[in-house]
This record gives structure tokens, C-alpha cells and sequence, in this order.
């Protein structure tokens, strides 16, 4: 029986919260953030070919991560790299790779994931997928995977879930509505209520299914990207997508097309997930020492230090005294010092460097 299962990784962020070791040149997911000798996206890559064959994995980035992605995946044959001429979100995204592979197979049954979240129980993660991609085979839906969440999270997008019904055999259940990043109190009454999901930004659906849905609710995207269908595969295709795609509208998937459809179904899901957005996020992954600490260099002198992220890009010897809950970041040409409690704005002093020094430390 044909394989109709294909793979599109995104990998075209610029992963701004993890600056300074995150730059414009290289960004996070080409990085080995874990300390495993793979960056994000090899590790994403070998998951998925459990799932897929290597032909029908594809990988969307920006076009300057190019020849990145084919020296990080060498299996990878450049016409499976889509290369986006600007950064317009996901929707323009999902809707390029969608019109390619409609034309390569139409019975296409497509995975959309991100190339840089950690997954820990990997079996049960591709358990969850083939479970999604049978039942995505059979219907005309549009499927998300929800994480259950363990803790108020309020970096995160929550799906509602008609938790009380099931629509097959299998945990599959209607999304009722989803919800951007909420305050903590209102994310403390989705946990209580059993009725929210955590949105993990992963997608299960057929080609023709989410076709449909931009023909319904995102027609200026589909006008645009599907002027030319025969370009796509051939030696035109990346001069269409240069003069075509910074046309498109600059949004989410969610709202594009999610927020709106009435086909929309989750499964709830456990297998260890995490974004992976912020150095926190990785604190929170990582093995720790008896005093909370994560360190990655293997020379250190730490005295009074407690609940640090401290991350080198080198081997030097790191020295630190009397510290409770910092990140410290240490680059060739950047030091980053920063209270845990409020990473989320890192991101804003990388945009203060910007503004300062221009792109010299980007």
C-alpha cells in the first residue's frame, strides 16, 4: 500500500529568546541546545523518519537557511527544502507546503510540526501521530495535538475541548474554542476545569482537507500562492514563491484557519513536550545539580549559587558567587546576566542591542 504520510518540519524562526546564543545567522534550531551532539532540527528530523520515509519529509525555512538545513540534513535533496523569501507566520507557510505536495500526491496525509521542541517519550509522541494520521485519513478534519497541562502556564495558547465525548474509538474529542496566552488566574481555572489543553502547535491533516479549508477561510493566501500550481516542483517554482509569497497576509495558522473552522478536532496528548521557547523552558528540561543549578561547562566554581541556568559556549572556567535563580549566558561576544523570574524579556533586549549597536550582535 502507498505511504501517504509526509512530514513538513518548520524550521524558519529566529528563536529570539534564546539570544545570545540564538542569532540571526544561526538560529536555535540549528543548535545543539541540549548538549547531545544533534541540533533541534536533526533530532526533529530522526524522530520523524520513524514515521515517514526520507523523501516525503520536507523541511520550510527562510531561503538564508538554505544551505544550513541541507549541511545539517545531508539525506535531505533541495527540492524537499521550501525556502520562504520572508518571515509572513505559519499560515502562508502551510498553505505553500500544501500546494506543493497537492501536486506531487493529493492523497497526501500531512504532519505539520515545529523543528524545535523537545519530545521525551518518543514512542508514545509517534503513537499519538499514527493515531491522528488514521483517523485524518478517514475524515474531512483538521487535527491538533493538545498537551495535558501539568502547571498554569501562561506562555502557552489553551484549547478547549469537548472533554465528555469522544468522536471515535480512539481520544479524539471536538475543539470547542481556543485561547491566546491567558493571565495566570484564568489558566489556573482551564487546569482546574479538566476541559483545557495546552496547544503544542502540531497538525494532522490530509492536503485536500486543509486546501479547502484557505479556499474557505483564508481565500487571499490561497488566491495568491495558487496562481501558478504548475510551478510547483519545477525549476519556477522558487521565482513564484520570491515574487508571490511577501504578498501573502502575515499570519498564524490559528487564526487563519483554526480559530475559524468547524472541523477542528485534538487529541490529548502526554509524551513529554515542551516548546522549548526560553532558556526557563530549557532550565526546567535539563538534569540539575543538588542545589538546582543547570551548568553546561564541566569547569566550574560555584559557591552559594542556586536554581542558574548558567550555559558557555566554550569550555572556559566559569566562576560564580552568591546567585539565586539567574540565567547567565556567556557568548565570544556576548555576556547575558539575567534574573529568572523574568526571561520572557530577553527578547526585548535583544530588540535594545538592535536598537543600539544595529545588527552587530544579532
Amino acid at each position: 500500500m502507498k505511504n501517504n504520510t509526509y512530514i513538513a518540519i518548520m524550521a524558519g524562526g529566529i528563536g529570539s529568546r534564546f539570544w545570545p546564543s540564538s542569532r540571526m545567522d544561526k538560529p536555535k534550531q540549528f543548535l545543539d541546545i541540549l548538549g547531545v551532539g544533534r541540533s533541534l532540527l536533526q533530532l526533529t528530523w530522526d524522530r520523524f523518519l520513524k514515521l515517514a520515509p526520507a523523501e516525503q519529509i520536507f523541511v520550510v525555512t527562510n531561503k538564508q537557511y538554505r544551505d544550513l538545513v541541507l549541511e545539517q540534513l545531508p539525506d535531505l535533496k533541495p527540492h524537499q527544502v521550501l525556502s520562504e523569501p520572508s518571515r509572513n507566520n505559519t499560515a502562508p507557510c502551510v498553505a505553500y507546503t500544501a500546494l506543493k505536495l497537492e501536486q506531487i500526491n493529493p492523497e497526501a496525509n500531512l504532519v505539520v510540526a515545529p523543528s524545535d521542541h523537545i519530545i521525551l517519550n518518543e514512542e508514545e509522541f509517534l503513537r499519538t501521530l499514527r493515531m491522528g494520521l488514521d483517523f485524518s485519513a478517514k475524515q474531512d478534519v483538521l487535527l491538533t495535538l493538545g498537551i495535558q497541562p501539568v502547571s498554569p502556564h501562561t506562555g502557552y495558547g489553551y484549547i478547549q475541548f469537548d472533554h465528555a465525548r469522544r468522536v471515535s474509538l480512539e481520544p479524539i474529542h471536538k475543539v470547542l474554542r481556543f485561547t491566546e496566552k491567558p493571565p495566570v488566574e484564568q489558566a489556573r481555572q482551564f487546569l482546574k476545569s479538566g476541559d483545557y489543553l495546552w496547544n503544542a502547535g502540531i497538525f494532522v491533516w490530509r492536503v485536500k482537507s486543509v486546501l479547502d479549508a484557505f479556499r474557505q477561510y483564508a481565500p487571499e493566501i490561497y488566491r495568491i500562492l495558487s496562481a501558478n500550481p504548475g510551478c510547483y516542483n519545477t525549476s519556477a517554482e522558487q521565482a513564484f514563491i520570491d515574487e508571490a509569497y511577501p504578498r501573502t497576509p502575515n499570519i498564524s495558522i490559528d487564526y487563519a484557519i483554526m480559530e475559524k473552522a468547524d472541523n477542528i478536532y485534538t487529541i490529548p496528548s502526554a509524551f513529554g513536550w515542551s516548546d522549548l521557547g526560553s532558556w526557563a523552558a530549557l532550565y526546567e528540561e535539563s538534569a540539575k545539580d543538588g542545589r538546582g543549578n543547570v551548568v553546561t561547562t564541566p569547569y566550574r566554581l560555584l559557591e552559594d549559587v542556586e536554581g542558574c541556568m548558567i550555559h558557555t559556549g566554550s569550555d572556559r572556567l566559569v566562576a560564580v558567587k552568591g546567585l539565586k535563580d539567574y540565567i547567565i549566558v556567556d557568548e565570544a561576544d556576548v555576556l547575558l546576566i539575567y534574573p529568572k523570574s523574568d526571561e520572557q524579556g530577553i527578547k526585548s533586549v535583544n530588540q535594545a542591542a538592535e536598537q543600539q549597536f544595529g545588527k552587530l550582535f544579532l
